[in-house]
């Protein structure tokens, strides 16, 4: 049993891994510039996400069907914090005061939107990919708030940093947030299926465009060296301990499936590719972040595959 869930969930990592594949080679042959790379990535922030978000929502969503949808951005900001706390408690071994902060933000923030859209979609029969959209949509309002905020401010290192009530609401917060608000105030149900069809086609570019751009970044990264004892401690907590935590209590609360792929997915991910952006933007040295990013992907590319695996097999086995 555990082999046959192996098989199928390397197959769908190794389907999304090889979009990214694609998107380091278009930067490491500089077909795609890193003003192409940033241009892409606001693409994909701005335009096809929220619009995928909005079609999803709109065409699937509903309070009725869906009424516990406000646990999900909770959820969110628990899995953040059980990351930050374990993040603390192993950033103790971490020397200097900067490369503590960076750890930090490597093991509490992952690649929660890109990849698992990603697996999602290569992993799913095509009738739970719908719902289980939804759920990630719906995790993602709360994790780009924790992230755009808390993330920002461990990356930075600012004591006194003034807290910038913008910087939450990037474009897939408005999304989730004023589709919702449509679907409530009803006006879902006089939007017309001609408008809807050529939006769902834009969003439907969101996947690969996604993958391109992670691909692109880690092809940006340059490693200088290498901190083996911080990357051994990240690749530790971040991908091996909080997954198996995860897999632990969805066995012990029995959680939904769907709901428990979405928590031990989003457990497993490898390090935010965008804490690099945040490094780049606060002008701070980049002791770990890059790295972190680099290897906690390739890594994942084991690690991921297993636990889904697990996850699968003792979810069938309850």
């Amino acid at each position: 049993m555990f082999w046959e869930s192996f098989r199928v969930t390397s197959l769908a990592v190794a389907q999304s891994f090889l979009l990214g594949a694609i998107g380091y080679f278009l930067v490491k042959k500089n077909i795609l510039g890193s003003e192409g790379l940033n241009a892409l990535s606001r693409l994909v922030i701005e335009v096809t996400l929220p619009i995928m978000i909005f079609c999803q929502l709109i065409k699937d969503f509903k309070f009725s069907l869906y009424p516990d949808w406000w646990i999900f951005p909770l959820l969110s900001f628990a899995i953040t914090a059980v990351g930050l706390a374990l993040g603390i408690l192993f950033s103790r071994v971490i020397k200097g005061a900067a490369e503590k902060q960076q750890f930090l933000g490597l093991v509490t923030f992952q690649n929660s939107g890109y990849l698992p859209l990603a697996l999602i979609a290569a992993l799913l029969p095509q009738e739970k990919v719908g719902s289980m959209f939804i759920y990630l949509f719906l995790f993602l309002l709360g994790f780009n708030v924790a992230m755009f905020s808390l993330g920002a401010h461990i990356i930075s290192f600012h004591k006194h940093k003034k807290f910038e009530m913008a910087s939450i609401f990037s474009p897939p917060v408005v999304a989730v947030s004023v589709t919702l608000l449509l679907i409530a105030l009803g006006v879902n149900n006089f939007i017309a299926d001609g408008i809807l069809k050529p939006l769902r086609m834009i969003g439907d570019c969101t996947l690969p465009l996604a993958m391109f751009v992670v691909g692109g970044s880690l092809a940006e990264i340059r490693l200088v060296r290498v901190d083996k004892k911080a990357i051994f401690l990240m690749g530790l907590v971040k991908l091996i301990i909080l997954p198996a935590l995860g897999i632990l209590l969805i066995m012990k609360f029995k959680l939904p499936e769907l709901i428990g792929l979405l928590i031990v997915m989003e457990l497993a991910m490898p390090p935010a590719t965008f804490l690099s952006v945040i490094t780049r933007h606060y002008k701070k040295e980049d002791l770990l972040i890059s790295q972190g990013i680099l290897l906690g992907h390739i890594i994942s590319i084991v690690t991921i595959p297993v636990f889904l695996s697990l996850y699968f097999m003792l979810n069938v086995i309850r």
